[in-house]
């Protein structure tokens, strides 16, 4: 039920309600006509008959920062935490105080649009969905009824993406040799080792790192990846998601490398260094760097992350299947192994048409 009156020559209204047993009011003044009086009071009924609650009052920014730290930054990783930091800027910048409750579709359709126009289409994405999670969670939270990301279109600046550098058949060859050669049997350095663990397995540096010697089935060829590494505290942590949980086979010379490194080596860490540290990012890109130099192989944007990608590049060469490789590299989806390399997979279109024509020549 509403009532209104005029205070100060402003109108007000209020409403009340019983919750629990005990009537509840909530009022707001300072309306320049009866009319704003009663469509505020008309929009909190309706919210009520809704289930959410209208006393909760909040904006964007700082549902945000509640979110993050509730939900989020207790258990993911320092990587993805900078993410959500990143969106956050963006956020502050377009919305300021806006409450949570009071953003439309259209206003958020003009936030993409904004941002989109100086960013590149993954960006972009991965924005938009860091975001729809947040207002996901505030409905659920009972701050709001619509999800207002829902529908949007995503636009983005494409002059801005940045394609990923994958090395050729030759130079994955090439790196191979040179990082096998200089692995010196009486060092406990790693770097190498995960370097060819990457190119052989194509699996996230996290979980090279975490890799124990429990997790590598010698006699039956094949890696369990079950956690990954959390660098900041030196812990194990989750993989990414559930479908990153799987095991993949090896190859007999990635094996029969470990197989040297585990003689030499007490912890039960594979990469633990003499020092008694799990290789870093810097430390690992840094010896890649080195090897790229030394084989005069120039990739602006090539680093640790790129292996897997090559790695990808070097299953299409051979006619590896898409499906086979997306649960090689712990997707959850096919469809995220098509997006993520459809560069890769257009390059080798023509020879996988080819192919298909060849079969279909052979019917008989």
């Amino acid at each position: 039920m509403a009532t209104f009156r005029k205070v100060y020559g402003k109108w007000q209204a209020r409403i009340n309600w019983y919750e629990n047993g005990k009537r509840r009011y909530k009022s707001k003044n300072g309306f320049a006509t009866k009319a704003l009086a009663r469509a505020w009071a008309a929009e909190n009924e309706v919210n009520l008959s809704d289930g959410i609650d209208i006393k909760k009052e909040t904006t964007l920014i700082s549902y945000y920062d509640y979110w993050v730290k509730t939900y989020k930054e207790p258990r993911v990783s320092s990587v993805t935490l900078n993410r959500y930091r990143f969106t956050r800027k963006p956020l502050v910048s377009f919305f300021k105080d806006i409450p949570i409750k009071k953003i439309t579709r259209s206003q958020y359709q003009n936030f993409i649009n904004s941002f989109g126009s100086n960013h590149a289409p993954h960006t972009v994405k991965e924005v938009n969905n860091i975001v729809k999670a947040c207002v996901r969670s505030a409905i659920l939270d009972d701050y709001l009824t619509k999800n207002f990301t829902n529908g949007v279109v995503l636009t983005a600046n494409k002059n801005r993406e940045v394609k990923v550098d994958y090395l050729n058949m030759t130079e994955i060859k090439r790196l191979i040799h040179q990082t096998a050669d200089g692995i010196d049997p009486k060092s406990t350095y790693t770097s190498r080792y995960m370097i060819l663990t990457a190119i052989y397995t194509g699996m996230r540096l996290s979980e090279i790192q975490a890799l124990t010697w429990n997790d590598i089935d010698f006699h039956n060829k094949t890696i369990d990846i079950n956690k990954s590494w959390n660098a900041n505290d030196h812990t194990f942590k989750p993989t990414k998601n559930k479908s990153s949980v799987r095991t993949i086979g090896a190859n007999n010379l990635l094996l029969e490398l470990l197989s040297q490194l585990k003689e030499r080596h007490v912890s039960n860490m594979v990469f633990m260094t003499q020092f008694g540290t799990i290789p870093t990012s810097n430390a690992v890109n840094k010896t890649l760097r080195g090897l790229l130099d030394e084989l005069h192989i120039h990739r602006q944007n090539f680093h640790f992350h790129s292996l897997r990608h090559s790695h990808v590049a070097l299953l299409l060469a051979h006619g590896v299947d898409v499906y086979a490789i997306s649960k090689r590299l712990g997707h959850s989806d096919i469809r995220t192994t098509t997006n993520t390399y459809a560069y890769l997979l257009d390059e080798y279109k023509q020879e996988t048409d080819n192919k298909i024509i060849k079969v279909l020549d052979e019917i008989v």
